[in-house]
């Protein structure tokens, strides 16, 4: 993996390389390209760079409402469930109505519940996407210890290559 870039700088993994930039689109060789979207201004900034860099491409905008976060962690390690389902359903039509408000003519959006990264990961597989875009976020080093980073356990899950964003001005 490369996370070479500097500010403001797409950083990029696998067999991509500077020059896979120099074409757009689907020239450049990807055709179809998912986009991770979470609503964060780093996403946005990843949907615009899609958009953009790559008009040729089809392209199919992934959110997944994150499951985990109508959980509460049990003793045993795992997660329970909150007892009340109707959390989790009212999460996904608020999703679903910003996702109304983010696609274009030409473009697919996939909405699913669960892990973020595995819904990523097996929407851009099995839909068979050539790369997946998607934002980066700034996360403090606690967090970071904890959790880790989703695009980062993107990168080293997907089979499919990965465009990894940062909002621009920062590091």
């Amino acid at each position: 993996m490369n996370f070479g870039g500097g500010q403001g700088r797409p950083r990029y993994s696998r067999d991509m390389t500077e020059s896979s930039f120099g074409q757009t689109g689907a020239a450049a060789g990807f055709r179809k390209i998912v986009v991770a979207l979470d609503f964060s201004p780093a996403s946005e900034q990843a949907l615009t760079l899609a958009r953009t860099q790559f008009p040729g491409a089809q392209l199919r905008i992934v959110h997944v409402t994150d499951a985990r976060v109508v959980t509460t962690p049990d003793l045993m390690g795992g997660v329970t469930p909150v007892s009340d389902p109707a959390l989790l359903q009212t999460l996904e039509h608020a999703d679903a109505s910003r996702l109304d408000r983010r696609w274009q003519a030409g473009e697919e959006v996939e909405q699913l519940v669960g892990d973020p990264v595995t819904g990523i990961v097996d929407a851009a597989e099995r839909w068979g996407a050539d790369l997946i875009v998607m934002g980066t976020h700034h996360q403090g080093a606690l967090e970071h210890f904890f959790m880790g980073s989703t695009a980062e356990k993107v990168l080293a899950r997907s089979a499919v290559p990965v465009l990894a964003v940062p909002v621009s001005g920062r590091r």
